[in-house]
């Protein structure tokens, strides 16, 4: 008899998990607490869908080249029907300069470097129909989870063994081999065997930053704007981090990130009409925004809680549960700035499939999964806080007057600004192998380590801006204090807020 497996949730992490699981040939059960797709139309479900669980459903997503690769090596046919659905790829030549651009000669890896862009609810819905089509899976809308069916092993182990809650307004039991909690960031399942006693270690944080997203559309007869010939559509002002994530079927969005401690700013912004004159004094929105080329279609959203954190299911070398695996976010979190989400969900799946084969015994795999995610996202997750805790002290900072870094700091951020960012937009093949990190396909900090590389950005880092004067990206927008004044925002008002907090700390 095949195992039978139930997934709690069918957003991307439960998706990605019956795609990886079922040409196994288990018996796949998907409950969903949401309920069925309407519609087929990307547009009827972006207007329409309710997906109570999800969040940002309806914020700004970018599908890393990882999971482009998992769906291109185990899904071909999704693949395919993302794209007659809208979806686009965008290969590896988009992140090339005109210095770069002109002695380019693509590599046999360059096709590893293509993301997916869409809205996420075309990617789900894509997903979903494709999901309902294979055989061994069966997917339950409606299905509201109260609890596990867990019980306590002799060793305080906790077994689980199914979940219980209501569907179609009746009580109902599901038993299963295995478990899989996709129920997201604010799952319940996971709380409960903690509450049972079962050991799980938590670390989280804040990352420090809100997310506001507004939809644009293309008028009629227009186009997107060219990339090469304007000024990048992304960027970081230290106050303010911005970017356009090219949507399906002529639709896009744009995010602006405001650092938690800027309150009058990130107050302001979730009014549509502060939100678009925004977009119009950063030179490389302007061009996507202005009322000849697009037209907002939608409110401005907005995405708090942001945290990262991370889950241990094993501790001191000992599993808290069996018949148990957490992927997505019911296990780690991390700032969406990096659009890794979606990946990490995919891995995690792909992960588990392969340790279930490996292993028959539940202790076994309990211990597999937990070093296969060690391995392939840990590194991520770190680099990602790391990079978060300093993006904080650096919008403090900015609303500190007088405050200066600290030597290092101002070393370390010289090395990122005017070395691996001029090496990587001078150099294709430091532009590859850091790409490399940033998909997923690789650890992270990997390309750094190479002699080669770091020799290749300290040669650029050596050359001095002067030199490299023709690799800097174009100004990204205002300062700080010319914006807010633009934007009528009292600009000093949070500056005197921090310095009461600093006073009222020291």
């Amino acid at each position: 008899m095949p195992e039978t497996v139930i997934i709690i949730g069918a957003g991307i992490g439960g998706l990605c998990s019956a795609l990886l699981l079922a040409p196994s040939g288990r018996e796949i059960v998907m409950i969903e607490r949401d309920g069925p797709l309407e519609s087929s139309d990307p547009d009827t479900i972006f207007r329409d869908w309710k997906r109570n669980g999800v969040a940002h459903l309806r914020q700004s997503h970018a599908f890393l080249a990882r999971l482009r690769m998992i769906f291109k090596e185990e899904h071909p046919a999704l693949l395919d029907q993302l794209l007659a659905q809208g979806a686009r790829e965008l290969p590896f030549d988009i992140w090339l300069t005109d210095q770069q651009e002109k002695d380019y000669q693509p590599a046999p890896d360059d096709a590893e470097l293509t993301i997916i862009t869409s809205r996420r609810t075309t990617l789900e819905m894509t997903m979903r129909r494709y999901v309902e089509t294979l055989p061994n899976v069966t997917l339950h809308c409606g299905f509201k989870v109260d609890r596990l069916i867990t019980a306590m092993g002799d060793d305080g182990v906790v077994d689980v063994r199914g979940v219980a809650g209501i569907m179609d307004g009746a009580a109902t039991e599901l038993l299963a081999n295995i478990v899989v909690d996709a129920s997201g960031k604010g799952g319940r399942a996971i709380k409960q065997l903690m509450d049972e006693g079962a050991r799980i270690a938590e670390e989280q944080e804040t990352a420090g930053i809100l997310y506001f997203t507004r939809h644009y559309r293309l008028l009629p007869g227009q186009t997107e704007p060219d990339r090469k010939s304007n000024p990048p559509a992304s960027g970081d002002l230290g106050y303010l981090k911005f970017g356009v994530f090219p949507g399906d079927n002529g639709n896009f969005s744009i995010t602006l990130a405001v650092p938690e401690i800027e309150l009058e700013l990130r107050q302001a912004v979730v009014n549509p009409g502060v939100f678009h004159a925004i977009t119009l004094m950063l030179p490389g929105l302007q061009p996507w925004t202005n009322e000849e080329r697009a037209e907002p279609t939608g409110k401005v959203i907005g995405m708090g809680d942001l945290i990262s954190r991370w889950r241990d299911m094993v501790v001191d070398g000992k599993p808290a549960a069996r018949g148990y695996f957490a992927v997505g976010d019911t296990l780690v979190r991390a700032n969406p700035l990096y659009g890794r989400g979606c990946s990490f969900a995919a891995v995690s799946a792909q992960s588990l499939r392969r340790v279930l084969d490996a292993h028959s015994d539940p202790m076994a795999r309990a211990l597999a999964f937990h070093e296969a995610l060690h391995e392939e996202l840990r590194p991520f997750y770190l680099v990602q806080r790391k990079q978060d805790r300093s993006a904080i002290k650096e919008a403090r900072r900015a609303l500190t007057p007088g405050q200066q870094p600290h030597w290092r700091a101002r070393l370390t951020k010289s090395f990122i600004t005017d070395g691996v960012e001029i090496a990587i937009r001078s150099d294709t093949q430091l532009l590859r192998a850091a790409l490399r990190g940033f998909h997923m396909l690789e650890h992270p900090e990997a390309w750094l380590k190479r002699p080669r590389n770091l020799a290749g950005v300290l040669y650029y880092w050596a050359r001095g801006k002067k030199r490299n004067a023709a690799a800097y990206r174009p100004n990204p927008g205002p300062e700080r204090e010319v914006m807010l004044r633009a934007l009528s925002i009292d600009h000093e008002a949070d500056m005197q807020r921090v310095a009461q907090e600093l006073a009222q700390a020291a």
